[in-house]
């Protein structure tokens, strides 16, 4: 390998980084995406690998080409996910790390960063409210929630650890309609089941219902079998709802249940006085999966899983004792050597975007980064009740704006099934014009009987006012003619 013309590479590489990501990150005027279908996209792309190398002018085409066709999700007017726009900060943290190439399991190959991994959990557990506690940082939080889900079966049945599944009883779960599709992957993995996991109704607002809670763990017990967890949700993915977590933790105690909280989506509320309150008896939980990478910017992936218990739980429930990485009689302090904590053996130093990042901003500058995001997505609520051909599903508590978009075609139809399914029809036809064009993203879906609609996520600091006029503005005019 030539390092000087590595290093030339990498150079040359960075700048075209800097200028057409970074620098046009909050250029309204760029497209979000460049869409092409896959088959064109398969020919602009040479995807081909061959048995000689490519020049390193050929390379840098390619990675110009790579971020042209890209979706920008740094762009003020992409609202499609639960993660959007950019930080400075973590994005700088990712460069050290990527550029190092860390792995975190033992203190001698990652000093610097189990140590920020271990001061990041212990100020996470803070704000839950916690004492004390324990956690580590994941590839996702659907990990997170599988993870916590074997640490609730684990402390109910220890010996599933070496016994594995044969002679237990039939473990059941719960958790609400509205729950993260990772708890079904999760109960699927783990030799649970689909089945074993009870489903909650809902409210209107898609809230666990505490009492038809109550009625399932009845019910289990009576069918002779044995509950274990029951998973709430702090923010759901599409409706952004927060279950009632006290009451929850009031059944939880009274059955003897571990309580996990799913707060991938609305933990970051938490750093705001002002918006806490909707995770209001948080503390009382077992565990909580709490994504950064979310509300609060710090790239994906960014995700811990935080536990009350500190007795060594987590190292009980997945430690193997690798005797090649853990040695117990090394020269300093092994207990510093936490990735026997983990599934995994490699594991990326994500805590480090979130600590460079909160180092630069602070507690304050976070917490109006979530007080801001709020005050945006109330603006655009209000702006949706006052445009004609607007309709709210309900009222948000949270950054998830939910609506439908009525063309004029529709607005003086009769309420009945030929108006619902001629709607259900307009959300996709408005998103592939809006693709195409490129002018913004925004997601839609059905949800629960409800036929398609708008799902608008507020979540960048780049995003303003006029962003949220834009984006009113640009459905009605890609749908005028509907």
């Amino acid at each position: 390998m030539d390092s000087k013309a590595g290093e030339k590479f990498v150079e040359e590489a960075c700048k075209i980084i800097m200028e057409e990501v970074i620098q046009k990150a909050n250029d309204v005027t760029e497209k979000v995406c460049e869409w092409r279908s896959p088959e064109t996209l398969k020919k602009i792309l040479d995807l081909e690998m061959r048995d000689t190398g490519e020049s390193h002018q050929k390379l840098l085409q390619l990675c110009q080409d790579v971020i042209q066709y890209s979706v920008k999700t740094s762009h003020p007017r992409f609202f499609n996910q639960l993660y959007a726009g950019i930080d400075y900060y973590s994005l700088v943290a990712r460069f050290i790390t990527e550029a190092l190439n860390p792995s975190v399991y033992t203190y001698e190959v990652s000093p610097v960063f189990l140590l920020v991994e271990e001061t990041v959990i212990k100020k996470m557990i803070e704000f839950i409210g916690w004492e004390e506690g324990d956690g580590i940082f994941n590839p996702g939080g659907s990990v997170s929630n599988m993870y916590a889900m074997n640490l609730a079966r684990y402390k109910f049945c220890p010996e599933i650890k070496e016994k594995g599944l044969s002679g237990l009883p039939r473990l059941v779960l719960f958790t609400s309609e509205e729950c993260h599709y990772s708890m079904k992957k999760a109960a699927s993995f783990l030799g649970i089941g689909t089945e074993n996991v009870y489903f909650i109704k809902t409210d209107e607002r898609g809230k666990m219902i505490p009492e038809e809670l109550e009625k399932q763990v009845q019910r289990a017990r009576k069918e002779g079998s044995a509950p274990f967890l029951v998973c709430a949700t702090a923010g759901t993915t599409v409706l952004g709802a927060f279950d009632p977590l006290d009451e929850i933790a009031d059944i939880c105690e009274k059955h003897g249940l571990w309580l996990h909280v799913d707060a991938s989506w609305g933990g970051s509320a938490l750093i705001s006085r002002k918006h806490c309150r909707l995770l209001h008896g948080i503390h009382r939980a077992d565990s909580v999966a709490w994504n950064p990478h979310k509300m609060l910017l710090a790239g994906i992936q960014c995700c811990a899983l935080l536990v009350k218990d500190n007795s060594g739980l987590l190292k009980k429930c997945y430690s193997a004792k690798a005797a090649y990485l853990f040695q117990q009689d090394k020269f300093y302090d092994v207990s510093y050597d936490t990735g026997d904590k983990s599934i995994q053996c490699s594991r990326r130093p994500d805590a480090f975007k979130f600590w460079l990042m909160w180092k630069a901003l602070g507690t304050t500058g976070l917490e109006e980064r979530v007080n801001r995001t709020l005050a945006l997505a109330r603006y655009l609520v209000e702006e949706i009740k006052k445009r004609e051909g607007f309709q709210l599903l309900l009222e948000p508590e949270y950054a998830n704006i939910c609506f439908w978009y009525i063309p004029p075609s529709l607005r003086k139809m009769e309420d009945g099934p030929e108006f619902w399914q001629k709607l259900h029809e307009v959300a996709p036809i408005i998103k592939e014009r809006m693709m195409k064009k490129g002018s913004m993203m925004l997601g839609y879906q059905p949800h629960r009987g409800k036929v398609n609609f708008f799902r608008q996520v507020v979540i960048s600091p780049q995003v303003s006012r006029e962003d949220m006029d834009f984006l009113l503005d640009e459905i009605e005019l890609l749908a005028k003619d509907l």
